[in-house]
């Protein structure tokens, strides 16, 4: 069977191999470096967060020690700008850990990188809220106003910091392994707006009438560009039943060869 859908390649068309046993993920030269200038972007990123936090802190101070109204353009912008870079690093972050993935050996390193972009959500933010919320000269009112501003900026940052399909090496490993075990190749199909990567592009899930493009590359590649983990169940059965059909003809033939030649009389 094959598919009228456009189906387009991604990435190199090397896929390693994962018929070693021992074999273990390793993530290309070309995503190694994109996953670097990811996280030095990143970094850029959450220091100007950093930067803008403390103007927002000098510009609240310096309103409330000359009698005006902490909750002017100047504090409130700087919030959002603050929240701007903090999402923007955040997200950058997460591709990066998709393009190069860390190692789950040790627990708390691997969840601090997945991570990150929640903790740094909070260096961002919550020094400012202590100083809204702390200040004695600041009357309830405009607490609660500018303190709220500031917690739902945390808020959108943690969320958009938080992984909630954290990526390891292990995982890619097992991942790849299972595919090559029931086609032989590293090598599926997703969609734009799917959420599983198939083993067939003729797969009824991914044409239907409203896609029109099917995309082709490794595991890897799936997990890296949309995030995909998990694997079509009616691929991954039309593949184990084929594997069988393959297997069964193999046994029989066996069997036949074993018949003594008498029997046969």
């Amino acid at each position: 069977m094959s598919t009228d859908k456009k189906i387009t390649k991604v990435g190199g068309s090397d896929k390693p191999s994962t018929s070693n046993s021992d074999y273990t993920f390793v993530p290309t030269a070309e995503s190694k470096s994109q996953a670097n200038q990811f996280r030095m972007f990143s970094v850029l990123l959450w220091l100007g967060a950093i930067v803008a936090q403390v103007f927002a802190i000098r510009m609240f101070l310096k309103a409330v020690n000359t009698g005006e109204s902490p909750i002017n353009v100047w504090v409130i912008g700087l919030i959002v700008l603050d929240l701007i870079l903090v999402f923007a690093g955040s997200i950058l972050w997460k591709k990066s850990n998709r393009l190069d993935p860390p190692s789950e050996k040790n627990k708390f390193l691997f969840y601090m990188q997945n991570q990150l972009g929640v903790i740094m959500a909070f260096v961002a933010f919550l020094p400012l809220i202590i100083f809204i919320l702390t200040n004695k000269k600041v009357d309830g009112k405009s607490k609660a106003i500018l303190g709220s501003i500031a917690g739902v900026a945390l808020l959108i940052a943690g969320i958009g910091g938080f992984e909630s399909n954290m990526a390891s090496v292990e995982q890619y490993t097992e991942q790849t392994r299972q595919v090559e075990d029931l086609t032989g190749s590293n090598h599926v199909y997703w969609t734009k707006s799917g959420k599983s990567y198939h083993l067939y592009s003729d797969c009824g899930y991914i044409n239907g009438k409203r896609t029109n493009e099917i995309f082709e590359g490794s595991v890897a590649e799936a997990r890296e560009l949309k995030n995909i983990t998990d694997l079509c169940d009616r691929c991954e059965n039309r593949a184990k039943k084929a594997n069988d059909e393959i297997i069964q003809p193999d046994v029989d033939a066996e069997k036949a060869a074993t018949i003594p030649l008498d029997s046969l009389k």
